[in-house]
């Protein structure tokens, strides 16, 4: 288990998932979590349609693991909730969170801190050490294991920091326009192309469509 340092006054918990957006792009973190907005497209239709088959709580055996599905976790000290797809409790006693994703496997930060942060909660609520989870990409069939070092603890513990000064301060950073924002469910209501640009041009954008006195 990580050196686990209080925060200064425990947040209000954040759904775990918002730690992936939060990676990937700051601004539909808080376009979310700020301002409410939820937008669907293939990609969040097919991610849905794969955590539907592990969003089911329940507990089975397979091979002597027991498989805890859709297990509520949670942190006070991070002020995170929200669930595992799968808990392994192995014979040993030991704990793997397995974490579904929709595309092939391949390695993405936001990802694997997301996971972290479910073992964080997980060892937070058990007391015990989980030195590694994994990861399932749906796509390719594959597993693919993620230690949790230091090195991603502490990325971690950081971005659920910085997250929470986010959502705490309330306002919602400018746009970056870059070429993965085409696939974003909030594109529509984002507005990269625009909302990106250079101030003095934002500026004349606003002296033409301003239409208060």
């Amino acid at each position: 288990m990580s050196n686990a340092t209080p925060f200064p006054n425990p947040p209000d918990p954040v759904p775990l998932s918002l730690l992936n957006d939060f990676l990937y792009c700051q601004r539909r973190a808080a376009l979310k979590a700020i301002e409410g907005w939820r937008g669907t497209n293939e990609h969040t239709v097919v991610g849905d349609s794969v955590h539907e088959q592990a969003d089911v709580s329940g507990y089975e055996t397979v091979k002597g693991v027991n498989l805890l599905r859709a297990l509520p976790v949670w942190s006070d000290r991070l002020g995170l909730n929200g669930k595992c797809d799968i808990v392994e409790r192995h014979p040993d006693g030991s704990l793997v969170p397995v974490e579904f994703k929709k595309g092939k496997r391949r390695k993405f930060d936001n990802d694997d801190a997301q996971l972290c942060a479910q073992a964080l909660c997980l060892e937070e609520m058990f007391g015990l050490d989980i030195p590694k989870g994994a990861i399932f990409h749906a796509r390719s069939k594959r597993r693919r294991e993620v230690e949790f070092t230091e090195d991603l603890r502490r990325l971690t513990e950081q971005a659920i920091k910085a997250m929470h000064r986010l959502i705490e301060a309330e306002a919602v950073p400018q746009a970056v326009h870059k070429p993965q924002c085409s696939e974003c469910s909030l594109f529509d209501h984002c507005l990269p192309e625009i909302t990106s640009v250079p101030p003095t041009l934002a500026r004349a954008y606003r002296a033409v469509f301003d239409t208060t006195d």
